[in-house]
């Protein structure tokens, strides 16, 4: 058994997991690891338990691992702090880097660690703790210190009828930057120019010209990190815009994080724009209907017939898990 990429929930598990957490009987152990503190901005904030106590966690970064009891109960959710980190507590949408192991909690198997997906030999990923996609992670770091070392318990339950219950173990370093960090290029001619604001988000402008009809591709930055390959998972910033009025039609930067995707889950042309970038690059990309959402009319209701454009801030990387 192996779990997708990024062992990533639904949102409707974080609400089982919440509703798990709130309403758990467990009794926590008498002296509790450190935990969090109670948090209202926090989803979950699960504390200490003797399921979450009883993990043994050895060893730290790529040599993390732990130990999954078979006494284990899963009654509720529980989450010990073992080793308590010197940074701020971490909360919804933070981007960060770190490692991680999952564990089927009724075996001990482990299904996935941070090593399958690393870009490179050190076994660290990025981890973004985004409710929405990767809830598994909120629910585990969240409103801990960054610098943490953490096991979480997870009943079955949880994860709807027939659901076997999981262990988590993970260990934040660093906050990953939300801007690129690349070597700036010089402009090309012809083609949108970008303004960014202090934070580092963009305004695209369009010139008064017609669209391209081939993908086009600009360097605003060129980073030194690993290379994104197909079917990678790319950690971004991004800011989308219309070149018909030049609107912007979506952008992480308003949503408030950053986001993540396969590479082979857009549009062939954003696709083109990521495939064989360095991480801490930021491009800019012209995309024409073809490459896009497909000829056709301009119409209010969806992106057919529109050139995009896009300026994309390339963060991190993982690879795809092999098939097991």
């Amino acid at each position: 058994m192996r779990i997708r990429p990024l062992a990533a929930l639904s949102a409707a598990a974080l609400s089982a997991l919440v509703l798990a957490g709130c309403s758990g009987s467990g009794e926590p152990d008498a002296t509790p690891s450190p935990t969090s503190t109670s948090d209202s901005a926090c989803l979950l904030d699960a504390q200490p338990g003797a399921d979450s106590d009883a993990v043994e966690i050895t060893g730290s970064g790529a040599d993390l691992a732990a130990t999954v009891p078979d006494s284990l109960a899963f009654e509720d959710v529980q989450r010990t702090v073992t080793t308590e980190g010197s940074g701020d507590d971490l909360a919804a949408g933070a981007l960060v880097s770190g490692f991680y192991s999952v564990y089927d909690g009724s075996s001990g198997e482990l299904l996935q660690d941070s090593s399958d997906t690393s870009p490179d030999d050190s076994g660290e990923v990025p981890i973004l703790l985004d409710p929405q996609s990767y809830s598994l992670f909120v629910a585990t770091l969240e409103c801990a210190p960054l610098g943490s070392t953490i096991a979480m318990t997870i009943p079955g339950s949880a994860f709807g009828e027939g659901g076997s219950p999981v262990v988590v173990v993970a260990e934040t370093t660093e906050l990953i930057p939300t801007t690129a960090g690349g070597e700036e290029q010089e402009p090309v001619d012809g083609l949108p120019t970008v303004e960014f604001s202090e934070e580092g988000a963009p305004t695209i402008s369009i010139p008064d010209s017609e669209p391209p009809t081939e993908v086009q591709l600009e360097q605003l930055k060129t980073g030194d990190g690993p290379v994104v390959e197909p079917g990678d998972t790319v950690f971004v910033q991004y800011t989308g815009a219309k070149w018909s009025d030049g609107s912007v039609f979506d952008s992480s930067w308003e949503r408030g994080q950053p986001a993540a995707f396969a590479t082979t889950g857009v549009v062939e042309g954003f696709q083109q724009a990521l495939e064989g970038q360095a991480v801490g690059s930021q491009v800019l990309v012209v995309i024409p209907p073809a490459f896009g959402y497909g000829e056709g009319e301009i119409n209010d209701a969806d992106l057919t017939g529109e050139t995009l454009v896009f300026v994309v801030d390339i963060l991190g990387v993982q690879r795809a898990a092999a098939a097991q």
